[in-house]
């Protein structure tokens, strides 16, 4: 686990933010998105942070300098990251493509890689001298949008690719509203939910810590997991079930408040006909819920967790994606609830820890925290990550109220101890 007591403190030295346009002329344009992409609950931003080490075959080469005639190429294939989002009638989204540019800001920090300690993870110390908002640019609407692949391609372009190894594909088509709109699921994640107990809480009473898990720690959770849990579930699965349960534990809810378990699911890895093709690099998940009460979530065994993520993940597919999309037209592009939920995010398959822009794959890359703003504490992201020891796990950033973050380590680190007969609550 690693905490935000950290001491460390630098300055950084930052030159005039510059504009980086596409290396070549590209298509003037009004483009729509999809109906996916116009939800509500995706109309915000989330930083990123990648570390790199220094490597002494880089020679002279000024990694500013690489990074953004990287970003130049890149935006001639990803044309429409230049231009600048707009609301058209109905409450719809569209990137105006007008090659104006995205914002690049050079700057130099008085630290090193080895002061961050042996594991890079999230909370870092600092983090509002190394993320920061340009002013005016931390809007959505009239702002650059920017999604994971290109970041992949810009790191191929920065290492001397002519092209993108996968050709952008944008076909915001796939995923429109049909004529009339019929959804064909629940959706209960866009439920209108009272917050009829304060359910927000203050952001001044936050902690934030980190907790890793490699192989054995995996296996030590599965360990307390029934037998047929153990051997179908995902890591996902496991984790997004233990999370969602210690969590509502530590909150101490009232028995009878139903608990929400949001995750976001990718549905490219739909193999029907209808699948999405690779290289769409438009919005292509959904916010499946899983809902109980804080009584039953409590009281059952940590598995009984697990099989309503599992359950209910397993939903999505094509056929759900385009039912959502049906639903953002018939209700006017809904907020997923947030009144007692939380979200899970797993971004390892983002591949944030491949990407090499010259000088190899980063010492850490992914969300720079834990939780969406501006509601505290409402999500964590499942990152790949490397522990102190150098070995390969995954780490989960958790905000969430002192006296419930006590609470909340303690019952982790007894899922993450063998299995006694103490710990059958669990």
């Amino acid at each position: 686990m690693a905490s935000s007591t950290a001491t460390l403190r630098f300055t950084v030295r930052r030159k005039p933010t510059v504009l980086v346009t596409p290396a070549r002329t590209t298509p003037r344009e009004l483009k729509r998105l999809s109906d996916i992409d116009d939800q509500e609950g995706l109309r915000s931003h989330i930083p990123v942070i990648q570390f790199y080490r220094r490597r002494s075959d880089m020679g002279g080469r000024d990694p500013p300098s690489v990074i953004r005639a990287a970003v130049a190429e890149a935006l001639v294939h990803y044309y429409p990251f230049a231009g600048r989002l707009r609301e058209i009638e109905g409450h719809k989204l569209a990137v105006d493509c007008t090659s104006e540019s995205v914002l690049f800001t050079e700057a130099d920090a008085d630290v090193r890689l080895d002061h961050f300690g042996d594991a890079l993870q999230p909370p870092f110390p600092c983090l509002e001298e190394l993320v920061f908002d340009v002013p005016g640019s931390s809007d959505v609407l009239g702002t650059p949008l920017l999604l994971f692949q290109f970041l992949s391609a810009r790191a191929e372009l920065a290492r001397g690719a002519a092209s993108p190894t996968v050709w952008p594909v944008r076909g915001r088509e796939l995923l429109l509203a049909r004529d009339p709109p019929r959804p064909g699921f629940a959706h209960r994640e866009y439920d209108e939910v009272p917050d009829t107990k304060g359910t927000i809480v203050s952001l001044d009473d936050m902690a934030h810590c980190s907790f890793f898990f490699g192989a054995r720690e995996l296996a030590t959770v599965r360990s307390h997991l029934a037998v047929g849990v153990r051997k179908s579930a995902t890591t996902f699965e496991v984790l997004t079930g233990c999370l969602w349960k210690c969590r509502t534990v530590a909150l101490a809810p009232d028995a009878d408040e139903e608990m929400w378990m949001i995750y976001i699911v990718n549905a490219r890895g739909d193999k029907s006909e209808a699948s999405i093709p690779e290289g769409y690099y438009g919005n292509a998940f959904a916010f499946p819920v899983a809902v109980t009460t804080a009584d039953d979530l409590c009281a059952n065994l940590v598995s009984y967790a697990i099989e309503l993520v599992k359950k209910t993940k397993r939903e999505v597919n094509v056929e759900y994606m385009r039912s959502v999309a049906d639903l953002m037209v018939q209700c006017r592009q809904p907020h997923f609830t947030v009144v007692r939920a939380f979200l899970v995010s797993a971004v390892t398959k983002a591949r944030f820890g491949d990407l090499d822009f010259v000088w190899g794959k980063p010492a850490y890359g992914g969300p720079t925290k834990g939780g969406v703003d501006p509601i505290p504490g409402l999500a964590s992201f499942l990152i790949s990550c490397k522990n102190a020891k150098g070995e390969d796990g995954i780490v989960v950033p958790m905000s969430l109220p002192g006296l419930a973050m006590d609470r909340f380590v303690e019952d982790m680190a007894k899922l993450m101890r063998p299995l006694r007969a103490e710990m059958s609550h669990l």
